[in-house]
């Protein structure tokens, strides 16, 4: 038997740190691999962390309300020999010749972020408990609703809670606000002009850290757009013949994402240098296609979930996850593993009746790209017997990409290589 520390494994892209809120399980247990042992929040969803190990949970290395890095040690395991010790630490995997992460530095970094994040907390907390609830506690992903919405003290400490020991959860804030919103019109907060020519509109929670994001990849990311305008047809022609029959058989709907993401999936395997991140001077080769689709939300704002080891599923499989995954984003059941760990990104922006875009890069990553709607539109047909004018169904797809990593040959020919699957699509193949 050896002691072996579980880490905090990693909540999605740019998330650094996380809060947490209950220890599921207690030192002493029995535990085995995946099983739940902690409840943690992070600014974008409350989760459950699983336990990467079969064995006993020997010790607690954090308490209830602690501020973590992701990577740090958070507790220690009793496990049988031959055990990784590292299992549950991701290995990047690096280009030939470069050198190696300083993982060290980035811990040590992140920890820094989580000392100020913590004393943010406790001056929050103190407020708090200054207006009269002395054992009021408050993860940091509820603070930052109550703050972003202007809830008073008092007002956040007159919520009901349905949490462990009554505490006040991300659903009971939000079901309050709807209530709350439904009474008074002040969701969104708007204030008027002394003229009454203006309004001033507030952003919401997300449309802040949304903000926030595309403002940072524009700054780290050399963007750069190419074009291609893609003959649909033949994928047209095979979605209409086989949708109905689809939806029958598996009650899924099969719209043109999957068919797209499979495209994707296709040409990132002939060209891998482009499922890469960049982590100061290195590249981070990824082995593993996990692809963003991003999704509007009913509120207008945007979130990318992922589709992970997207080039093990059929396109059935495909069409089934992505309509789970936008199903679930829409009514905001996301879980921090349905957003982490991209290599590259889609946005089917033909979907509000839009032709091309410059779509900005969801960082680590180097590039995404965007397709647009398809219309019918005369083209000239090549044949054996000669040109003919006809009417074909064409789409202008975008691909933006890190031209600091990414060359323009090599962002164009990957963007060629997905028109070409798209454009030689086999309108005879079966789908279930």
């Amino acid at each position: 038997m050896k002691i072996v520390e579980m880490l905090m494994p990693p909540m999605g892209e740019s998330i650094m740190e996380c809060t947490v809120l209950t220890h599921l399980k207690n030192a002493g247990d029995s535990i085995t691999a995946d099983d739940s042992v902690l409840e943690v929040a992070t600014d974008k969803v409350d989760t459950e962390v699983p336990s990467p190990y079969s064995g006993v949970l020997t010790e607690w290395l954090v308490k209830e309300g602690d501020v973590v890095a992701i990577g740090s040690p958070v507790a220690k395991f009793q496990v049988e020999n031959g055990v990784d010790q590292e299992s549950n630490a991701p290995e990047p995997v690096l280009e030939a010749g470069t050198p190696e992460f300083d993982a060290v530095a980035f811990l040590e970094n992140d920890l820094q972020k989580a000392v100020h994040r913590t004393s943010e907390l406790e001056t929050a907390q103190s407020v708090l408990k200054s207006s009269g609830d002395a054992n009021a506690f408050y993860s940091p992903l509820v603070l930052s609703i109550a703050r972003e919405e202007k809830l008073s003290a008092q007002e956040l400490a007159s919520i009901p809670g349905t949490g462990l020991e009554n505490r006040v959860t991300k659903k009971d804030i939000i079901a309050y606000l709807s209530d709350r919103g439904s009474k008074k019109e002040i969701l969104p907060i708007k204030t008027s002009s002394v003229n009454g020519s203006t309004e001033i509109i507030e952003m919401d929670r997300m449309r802040k850290m949304i903000s926030s994001r595309m403002i940072e990849s524009k700054r780290i990311s050399a963007h750069v757009t190419s074009f291609i305008e893609s003959d649909m047809t033949s994928v047209v022609k095979w979605r209409e013949a086989v949708k109905n029959d689809f939806r029958k058989k598996s009650g899924d709907s099969i719209t043109f994402t999957p068919i797209l993401i499979e495209a994707v999936v296709k040409a990132i395997k002939d060209y891998p240098l482009i499922n890469i991140s960049v982590e100061g001077d290195s590249i981070i080769k990824k082995k593993d296609i996990n692809i963003g689709m991003a999704v509007a939300l009913p509120d207008g704002n945007l979130i990318v979930p992922v589709i992970h080891h997207a080039d093990q599923y059929d396109l059935a499989g495909l069409a089934r996850k992505v309509n789970e995954l936008a199903k679930k984003a829409r009514e905001n059941k996301l879980k921090a593993d349905d957003l982490a760990g991209g290599t590259y990104t889609v946005s089917n922006i033909g979907a509000f009746g839009n032709l091309m875009g410059t779509p900005i890069i969801v960082q680590p990553q180097v590039a995404i790209m965007a397709f647009g709607a398809i219309k019918k539109k005369p083209a000239v047909i090549e044949t054996p017997q000669g040109d003919l004018l006809g009417i074909r169904s064409l789409m202008f797809i975008s691909h933006s990409y890190d031209h600091r990593v990414v060359d323009g040959s090599l962002g164009g020919m990957f963007l060629k290589r997905v028109s070409d699957y798209l454009e030689n699509y086999d309108a005879h193949r079966t789908l279930l």
